[in-house]
């Protein structure tokens, strides 16, 4: 078999397949017809079932917040939140457990934060879980998760409860707090070495060659291109390397003074705009899953003396 035969054999089975569903399609149509009476009583329960499950006490949201790792790993912090993803709490008495036992929050989970330029910030929230760790083009964050919960519109009071107990139950993690000691004294030392470092380029730019009077004006002269010399001695601003010094030292002071816990939010949790239980999607969804009942107890009951006879056979 070459290709072309190939194709056409895939043709032909999607051709097959297209008129299976055709012919089931009219089946059904006819059964619909005949037993318009089965089919209408479960629609009409179909229907009622899906009034009643997206009633607006029972609306489902999801919330998501952006979690900073100040220290522990993905890994370290995939194991303490196992937990909370399969329901059993490892830290009994925890402010989170009631909310949990009285179903006022529901489905924890978490995705990786993926930086498509690789410069540090965050681009997207790989929701579908389709990029591999070790992809180079979409590089998977280490200091960033996703958090998500499902909470229903009648108790979304409680996400700022919610929130802080979560944090407490990550934070109290003794692995986690271990690698968050480390973190915060290498941070800490960094961002006094980064000072340290910016002042020196200053006292280059502007203490010494301006402000020392060891060098006399009169040993002073300009050259082709308005490059000033003292003495033996070239000015040299270094504005291109004090940018990037007070860049690097505003995001170390940043991460400074969120590094306050292990796990903190750099938002707090949202909801996203769509429901999980929206009304239209999940009428469609019943009308469909009642109109195939129907026909299905239609044809039971087309069938039911070949049944009855296969039965007694």
């Amino acid at each position: 078999m070459n290709f072309f035969d190939l194709c056409a054999a895939i043709g032909r089975g999607i051709g097959q397949a297209c008129a299976a569903c055709g012919r089931l399609l009219a089946h059904m149509v006819r059964l619909t017809y005949r037993y318009w009476w089965v089919v209408c009583t479960v629609l009409a329960l179909a229907i009622a079932a899906a009034l009643y499950y997206t009633r607006q006490d029972n609306i489902t949201y999801k919330m998501n917040a952006i979690a900073l790792l100040n220290g522990p790993s993905v890994q370290q912090f995939e194991q303490a939140y196992g937990p909370l993803h399969t329901g059993k709490l490892l830290v009994p008495g925890s402010a989170i457990e009631p909310l949990m036992g009285e179903k006022k929050v529901c489905a924890f989970d978490m995705f990786r934060v993926v930086d498509c330029l690789d410069d540090g910030v965050a681009d997207y929230v790989d929701y579908k879980r389709k990029v591999a760790p070790t992809d180079t083009m979409n590089v998977v964050m280490n200091d960033r998760v996703n958090l998500q919960f499902r909470v229903k519109s009648c108790d979304m009071a409680l996400v700022p409860q919610i929130e802080q107990a979560m944090l407490d139950y990550l934070n109290a993690d003794a692995a986690m707090q271990q690698s968050y000691a480390v973190y915060l004294k290498n941070l800490r030392n960094e961002a006094s070495f980064n000072h340290r470092q910016a002042m020196k380029l200053d006292s280059l730019t502007s203490k010494y060659y301006f402000n020392n009077p060891a060098i006399s004006q009169a040993d002073s002269r300009t050259y082709n291109g308005g490059v000033a010399f003292y003495g033996d001695r070239r000015i040299r601003l270094f504005l291109d390397e004090i940018y990037e010094q007070h860049e690097h030292l505003q995001l170390v002071d940043y991460r400074l003074q969120l590094a306050t816990a292990p796990v903190v939010l750099e938002n707090h949790f949202s909801a996203y705009p769509k429901p999980v239980n929206g009304r239209t999607p999940f009428l469609i969804l019943f009308l469909l899953l009642g109109w195939g009942l129907g026909c299905a107890l239609a044809e039971l009951i087309d069938k039911r003396k070949a049944l009855n006879a296969w039965l007694k056979a």
